[in-house]
């Protein structure tokens, strides 16, 4: 079975990373004023984490079972792409190339399923 990407195409998050690095350094501005300091690791984590429970919410919200105020597809596109920006500023902070390390991951994922689906063809 042929891969559905094709592993020598670059992947390319620079510019959704530059802005998420953008909008960040906007927080810090406001972090500096309000609390003299910019947040740690714990706290981009505690606040990564957050967003990542109301995801959780929002998915029962979606399949019915967990009632919300408001529009939940707008609310999950909200928060899904809030949890990317996350990951960028994350990635940023432990000096972590997302787009390489996207690449090598999907790269690696891809030849075990590959190798599974050889493996166990009927």
């Amino acid at each position: 079975m042929a891969s559905t990407a094709d592993s020598t195409s670059p992947v390319n998050l620079d510019s959704a990373q530059d802005r998420a690095l953008e909008v960040r350094a906007l927080y810090e501005i406001l972090e500096q004023r309000f609390n003299g300091k910019v947040w740690s690791m714990h706290e981009l984590m505690l606040g990564f984490t957050n967003d990542v429970g109301t995801i959780g919410r929002l998915i029962l919200a979606h399949d019915g079972t967990w009632d919300i105020d408001g529009d939940v597809d707008d609310q999950l596109k909200h928060k899904l792409a809030e949890c990317l920006w996350w990951i960028f500023v994350l990635s940023d902070r432990l000096d972590i190339d997302m787009t390489q390390a996207f690449a090598s991951t999907m790269d690696s994922i891809d030849a075990g399923l590959q190798t599974t689906i050889s493996a166990t063809a009927v």
